[in-house]
């Protein structure tokens, strides 16, 4: 009897404790309802603390209600070093290291949706580790000039593609319950006078080109997290933007999430509380109370906006809002049970790193030189060889503005092209030359190297030096192009020019002419002028590739990688060949009083390769170009049916082979032109894609489907997208230039 009453006792008390729990913290209940009786529990200053920061990454939770801290950080390229509470400068913790992971630009080059997922979930991981809940990025915006200065943290120049990279991204960053950030919201294409451009662009160009990935980030990738930009779009601040923000983000796309403001880019309460801002961060870094520590209470969603409502200029209904977004976001990240550990450093984070680095290099020329092509590289046939340059022996990692990380390693191109030609040549010489001495800091906001690559020999010496070495040498790899520091690519300033910096040029085509044995591996997120590409054998893209960067281009180098990647931006020849700088728009005029730019678009939809078409202007590389070492044939392209209905869907097939004796991976890429239309529209535009991995003398048959949406335009007028019955035109090919396939369909009206 005693057993029985005990058990009846203690089942009526948990009986009793489980009515008690709160709703907003029972999990058995909607996260919408938990929603509403959180916030119908909070105090007015509860909800205005958890829409503003409380230190330079973090935003109060509610700590008399159990929600916890909110932290955030930089990406997204790896989880940023843990700054000082009011400063930019790092913490000096020693658990903060981390794994770079390629810069985006990489990413993009792999044309690969599969490695976007698994970037996503290892750098969830490393977050998680962090004990951080959301990362800042990705970023999305689009390569408009190859001076922007931030385009190596974007992924290319084409909408499409950029959406298909950025849904699997997200997706495999929060499946681990760390948010997504996608950024910057947006036409935020330059870097200089960032925080004064007022972009001029039409609703169509604004649609076609610069929202598709932040519109496929909100409904396809269901991003929890959208980044304002510093700029302007019609005379308003984006970060609190009525026509951006409400109108397009909150109303048309019924994004749920929150929009977050870019660090100092809230300029206004009244326009924060209207104009769509949910939480507000590092407003004091643009002048607010500048140089005033814990100056959180006066931010403009602070004390400002808590006096307005007490005067009753508002409601709390704009400010309900926004604490349900918070609180939604709370739910999705640090109040999940389910929420893991996470790792740091591990070596399955090291792999994905150097995987979506080889996939991510571009080779883009492999010419016949003494003995034949240069790549990949026989080494057991070498005995010398020689690696030029500044970039084979500078951190990456470090520097560039926000995207600046404390890794726990990162392998340098000599040391990763040194190790890997004696394992496989132990007798091999690996000799070195500086050839050119450009930026030697390799310390960001307090996170150093630990090592100098300060070189005081003049350019002459340098010069000459590398010189006398390569005519010693079997063959030259020069590791050159752009870097971190700024006016290069780096945040806060765009180029100054097209060309190499640091006299780069000169030292190539010395060193062509010494040896006819020449690689040039160029490091950088953009374009650069190549007036000596005729006098060099072979050209490799090697991108800014994070941790494993020396390893991944060595793999590239000797053959263990086949190049698989391919460029997702126009690669110009001069800069004059691209639509931006060809009319003069810019970067914009200043308006009489100094204080704003515009900056108007007048190529409009017309963008990279869209622009290349219709001013029939050759690139030096193509949008979509990548070599192989080994050689593909795609053919027999057919569609399903010679007719579509705008409800309908249309699937075209073509036949890959690998033509070639080495295994290889290409990109089929579908191209539609709509054959004749009311309206302007380019030559053709990127709908589809797939890559596919193939044996020698391998064939395989690759579907591509699409909808009415491939076939569609922004009607300017009507407001809304719109397609024309009539002829259209599928062309497919392995980049924007080389299109061999074609087949024609009709849209049915």
């Amino acid at each position: 009897m005693k057993r029985i009453l005990f058990t009846i006792t203690l089942t009526a008390a948990m009986a009793v404790q489980a009515q008690q729990v709160p709703v907003y913290l029972d999990e058995s209940k909607p996260v919408e309802q938990r929603i509403e009786d959180a916030l119908s529990r909070m105090t007015l200053d509860e909800k205005i603390a958890v829409i503003h920061a409380q230190s330079k990454f973090s935003s109060p939770g509610v700590k008399r209600l159990g929600f916890p801290d909110f932290w955030t950080d930089d990406g997204p390229h790896g989880v940023r070093p843990d700054v000082l509470w009011d400063e930019w400068q790092q913490a000096g913790q020693t658990n903060d290291s981390c794994v770079a992971f390629p810069a985006l630009t990489c990413l993009a080059a792999t044309w690969n949706p599969q490695l976007s997922r698994l970037y996503g979930e290892n750098l969830g991981e490393e977050a998680l580790y962090r004990g951080k809940a959301m990362i800042l990025g990705p970023g999305v915006n689009i390569y408009r000039t190859p001076l922007g200065g931030r385009n190596f943290e974007y992924m290319g120049e084409d909408p499409y593609l950029a959406s298909r990279m950025v849904v699997p991204y997200i997706q495999g960053l929060q499946s681990k319950g760390v948010a997504a950030c996608v950024k910057h919201f947006a036409v935020n294409n330059d870097e200089e006078y960032r925080y004064q451009v007022n972009v001029k662009v039409s609703d169509r160009a604004l649609h076609e080109i610069y929202l598709p990935a932040f519109k496929a980030a909100v409904e396809e990738g269901g991003t929890w997290g959208i980044m304002g930009s510093y700029g302007l779009y019609r005379d308003q601040h984006n970060c609190h933007n009525e026509y951006l923000l409400n109108n397009i983000l909150k109303r048309d796309w019924k994004y749920d999430g929150v929009v977050v403001s870019d660090w100092g880019g809230a300029h206004d309460t009244e326009q924060a509380v209207k104009n769509g801002l949910d939480m507000e961060f590092g407003t004091w870094t643009n002048g607010l109370t500048e140089g005033m520590s814990n100056a959180y209470d006066n931010y403009y969603l602070s004390k400002p906006y808590k006096k307005m409502i007490e005067e009753g200029k508002f409601t709390t209904r704009e400010l309900d809002d926004k604490v349900r977004r918070v609180l939604r976001l709370f739910y999705r990240t640090t109040m999940r049970l389910d929420r893991q550990r996470g790792f740091l450093c591990s070596e399955a984070h090291y792999d994905a790193a150097r995987k979506i680095a080889g996939e991510g290099i571009v080779l883009l020329q492999n010419n016949k030189a003494k003995g034949g092509k240069l790549l990949p590289l026989n080494a057991s046939k070498l005995k010398k060889v020689l690696v030029v340059g500044e970039n084979a022996i500078k951190m990456m990692t470090v520097g560039g503005g926000s995207s600046s990380l404390k890794v726990q390693k990162e392998i340098l191109p000599l040391d990763g092209i040194s190790d890997r030609l004696r394992q496989i040549n132990p007798q091999i010489e690996v000799d070195y030359a500086r050839g050119y001495v450009g930026d030697t800091v390799q310390s960001y906001n307090g996170v150093t190297v630990g090592r100098s690559i300060a070189d005081s020999r003049s350019p002459e010496v340098l010069l000459a030096e590398a010189v006398e070495k390569a005519r010693k040498a079997d063959c030259v790899i020069m590791v050159g192009g752009l870097n971190k520091a700024d006016y290069q690519d780096a945040e806060g300033h765009d180029r100054k020019e097209y060309a190499l910096p640091y006299g780069q040029d000169k030292l190539i085509e010395a060193l062509a002419k010494a040896n006819g044995n020449i690689i040039y591996v160029n490091i950088s997120g953009n374009g650069v002028e190549m007036p000596w590409l005729a006098k060099v054998p072979a050209v490799v893209q090697g991108w800014f590739a994070g941790s494993e960067s020396g390893e991944a281009l060595a793999d590239v180098l000797v053959g263990d990688v086949n190049p698989s990647g391919k460029l997702p931006y126009t690669w110009y020849a001069k800069l004059g060949d691209c639509g931006a700088h060809a009319l003069n728009t810019y970067p914009g005029t200043w308006r009489s009083d100094k204080q704003i730019i515009d900056e108007e678009y007048k190529e409009g939809i017309y963008v990279g390769y869209r622009w290349t078409d219709k001013q029939q202007k050759k690139p030096l590389f193509a949008f979509g170009y990548g070599l192989s070492y080994t050689t593909f044939n795609i053919s027999g392209l057919k569609a399903d049916k010679k007719e579509m209905t705008r409800d309908g869907k249309i699937t075209f097939t073509a036949t890959v082979t690998n033509t070639g004796k080495k295994a290889g991976a290409e990109v089929v890429q579908l191209y539609i032109r709509d054959v004749k239309s009311t309206v302007d529209r380019p030559m053709k535009e990127l709908k589809g894609f797939q890559k596919v991995m193939l044996q020698p003398g391998e064939s395989r048959e690759v579907s591509i489907t699409i909808d009415n949406k491939a076939l569609s335009f922004y009607d300017e007028a009507a407001g809304k997208w719109t397609s024309e019955a009539g002829e259209f035109e599928a062309l497919v090919g392995n980049a924007s230039d080389n299109l061999r396939q074609s087949v024609k369909f009709t849209l049915k009206d």
